[in-house]
Formats: C-alpha cells, sequence, structure tokens
C-alpha cells in the first residue's frame, strides 16, 4: 500500500487499517527489537534524572506550556 493510497482513504478506513496491523503485531510470537537509537535515548533521560537535570510537569503544567 502506498502513502498516495493511504491518503484517499477515509479516517474511518485509516483508523481500521491501523487497528489491524497493531492487533497483528501485538499477537506476534516474537516482539520486534526497539532500534538502537531509543536505548540511547533511553541511557541519556536516565542520565539526566539520576544527576538532578530533569524536569518534571504536571498533566495541567504541560497542557499549559503547549497551549
Amino acid at each position: 500500500m502506498s502513502i498516495m493510497e493511504i491518503q484517499q482513504m477515509s479516517n474511518k478506513e485509516k483508523l481500521r487499517a491501523m487497528e489491524a496491523l497493531w492487533d497483528c503485531l501485538c499477537h506476534q510470537e516474537k516482539e520486534p527489537e526497539s532500534p538502537s537509537w531509543h536505548n540511547d535515548l533511553l541511557d541519556r533521560r536516565r542520565a539526566r534524572i539520576e544527576s538532578g537535570e530533569a524536569k518534571f510537569y504536571s498533566l495541567e503544567e504541560a497542557k499549559k506550556m503547549l497551549g
């Protein structure tokens, strides 16, 4: 399926296709491997938390910053 075909689908069709893909992925015997950059990112975030450099915000604070 091409991007062009996906763009021509209704939102309802896109959601059905996405749900079918997600369901298929969830029922595979072997989970897909995470890309190496994912572990690198998690390691950097963990280091920021441990050093006290990371900042945490409540959901309300985050909504205000984004809004």
